[in-house]
């Protein structure tokens, strides 16, 4: 099923996520909405903050990326209660979007390697190091589940340049190809 997801200015998107465990309710069903819902919208990743839920789930699907970035090839994952255990001092600025920022982008800077903990979709625990795209799309996705946007991550002045459209996204007045929130 295609769920909606909630744009700039819904509560959700900036509220402290919970741990699950396997007792979920729905779990699976869950996940499958939202992979359905990456899909629809052609995005390369969803947190579960993005389809009105405060947990620590995010998912990635990178693998339509790997022609220009080869380090995405079947970077497809289901990521539960991660945790960023350690991540470079080199950063690499790069343009990014966001599915609840309909129509904005900006460069932002990430560091360009991290590694992480997390549980997979049926609770086994992983420690992996991910460094190039695959790292940057975790970041945005882990963001998420800190209460975060991109757009928090951009200069004082970049922010101030892009706080029209902010509000008329707050105010509901945009238009997109996927299913919203409203």
């Amino acid at each position: 099923m295609i769920l909606p997801i909630y744009t700039y200015g819904q509560g959700v998107l900036r509220r402290p996520t919970e741990e699950i465990d396997a007792e979920y309710p729905e779990l699976q069903q869950l996940i499958a909405d939202m992979w359905d819902t990456l899909a629809r919208a052609e995005g390369v990743g969803l947190a579960a903050p993005q389809v009105g839920r405060s947990i620590r789930l995010f998912i990635v699907d990178g693998t339509e990326l790997a022609a220009d970035f080869p380090e995405c090839a079947d970077f497809k994952k289901v990521f539960i209660n991660p945790r960023i255990e350690q991540h470079s001092d080199e950063v690499i600025t790069y343009e990014e979007g966001c599915l609840s920022l309909p129509g904005i982008s900006e460069k932002v800077s990430r560091p360009k390697s991290i590694t992480i903990s997390y549980d997979d979709e049926n609770f086994n625990r992983h420690t992996e190091t991910y460094s190039g795209f695959d790292a940057r799309i975790i970041q945005h996705e882990y963001d998420h589940l800190q209460a975060h946007l991109f757009t928090d991550r951009i200069s004082p002045l970049r922010r101030q340049l892009v706080s029209g459209k902010l509000n008329k996204l707050a105010k509901g007045k945009f238009s997109c190809r996927y299913k919203i929130k409203g």
